[in-house]
This record gives C-alpha cells, structure tokens and sequence, in this order.
C-alpha cells in the first residue's frame, strides 16, 4: 500500500460507507479534511501545503488515519484558514442586502456547519462565532459545511457583545431570534443590512447578548412544536431577510 502525505482518495463505495454518527465528531488529525464537498472546496481556494498527489489507498488505511470520520473516501490534508477580520469580512456594500450570521455559544460543528451552508445560499457575507463556547475549522465542521467553510468568512471574536458593536458601527440592524419575543419575524423592517443573532439550543440567547440586539424577534410555531433547531432557524431567518422586498 503506498501512502504520501498530501491526499489519499478513492472512490466511496456504498456498501462500505460508515452511517452517520461517531464520525459527525470524530477527532482526525489537525489539517486533514475529509468529505467529497468539504476536499473539492478546499482544494478550489488552493488550501494545499504541496501539489496534491491523488492516491488510491485501502478503505481501513484512510479510516484509521481519520480516526472514524465519515469520509465517504476522500480527504485532503490542507493548510489552515487564515483567521477573517470582522470589519473586513463583515464590511457592507452599498446597493445590495448585507446578511451577517451571529452565533452566541453554538457548540455543535454539525449545526454551525448547516449555518454556514444556509449563509452560503442565502448570500451572507459572514458567520461570527466565538472563540470559546464553540467548534474550531476542523475537518468535522468542514464536512458538515459541505464547501461553505471555504466561501463563507467564519469569524471567531473573544467577546460577542464586543463585536456586536463593532456590527453596530459597520450600520447593520442586530436582530435576535427569541422564542418568548412578541414580534413575529415577518414583521421585522426589511433593513438592508442585517445581522441575525442566534443563541444555542435549550440556553437561547444569553441576557448581555439580546440587550446588544437593535430587535428581538420570534419564528411563528405551530402548538406542538417547541423550537427549532439552530440551523433550523437560522435557514428560515435567512430567507426571511433575503428575499425580494
């Protein structure tokens, strides 16, 4: 078996992959990227520490080397994300809706992967997470984003409220996402540029961020359903503030 340093990759054969589940958190090695989206999109940005060498290797050799990520037989061992400054990532252009994603302690790469992925779609300019209280680039988020770690700025701030300001003074309207909120979403004026803020599952937003935000708003739910999930809402809050006025 013949394995070099830059990529290993065949192609996923079904009655091999691995379901869903430990590999959604699985703990690969720093650098690797794994998941035919999340290799292709990294490889496109030239996130590469050499020419790629493509290799054919055997399934159970890329499985340890990724310590049971999901991998669907791909992987790419790429150079770090440089770190996005808020103002330049989150800097709005005039005659366009400016959408920026504030995440305040999402923990779970699978859902903050999803938001990236609906940011992605509904043309955000940027997901602001913060640095403690939350999952690093790493090839599980990566995957989960499915491409749009590449192409979406994930800014990491050491103090919310702080870059809530900062968001503040870049002219966009900071609206929250609040279950208890009396304003429905659709009401919410259509302001050109928007920064949607999300709290964690079960903790929702915590009392210093919803006092940062401009509105608090709500998702109208049916009797029977409690909430949504994070990238749930998020998705539904993106194109509430998106589409066509």
């Amino acid at each position: 078996m013949n394995i070099k340093p830059n990529m290993a990759q065949r192609k996923p054969h079904r009655t091999a992959r691995k379901k869903a589940g430990p590999g959604s958190r699985s703990s690969a090695p720093a650098g690797w990227i794994f998941g035919r989206h999340a290799e292709s999109a990294a490889e496109l940005a030239g996130r590469l520490p050499a020419e790629p060498v493509p290799e054919i290797v055997d399934r159970a050799e890329l499985d340890r080397l990724l310590a049971g990520a999901v991998h669907q037989g791909w992987a790419l061992l790429a150079d770090p994300l440089a770190p996005p400054d808020l103002p330049a990532a989150c800097a709005t252009e005039p005659g366009r809706r400016n959408l920026v994603v504030v995440l305040d302690q999402v923990t779970d790469p699978q859902n903050v992967g999803a938001v990236l992925r609906s940011a992605a779609a509904f043309g955000a300019r940027a997901v602001v997470a913060t640095d403690r209280h939350a999952p690093a680039a790493t090839g599980a988020l990566a995957k989960a984003a499915s491409g749009a770690l590449e192409t979406v700025a994930l800014v990491r701030v050491a103090n919310l409220a702080r870059a809530l300001e900062q968001l503040a003074d870049l002219d966009y309207w900071r609206i929250g996402l609040d279950p208890a909120a009396a304003p429905p979403i659709a009401s919410a004026e259509r302001y050109d540029n928007v920064a949607l803020v999300l709290g964690a599952e079960g903790k929702g937003l915590r009392r210093l961020t919803a006092r940062h935000c401009d509105l608090l708003v709500r998702i109208p739910m049916a009797a029977d359903m409690a909430s949504l999930n994070v990238a749930a809402a998020a998705a539904v809050a993106l194109y509430a503030h998106s589409r066509p006025d």
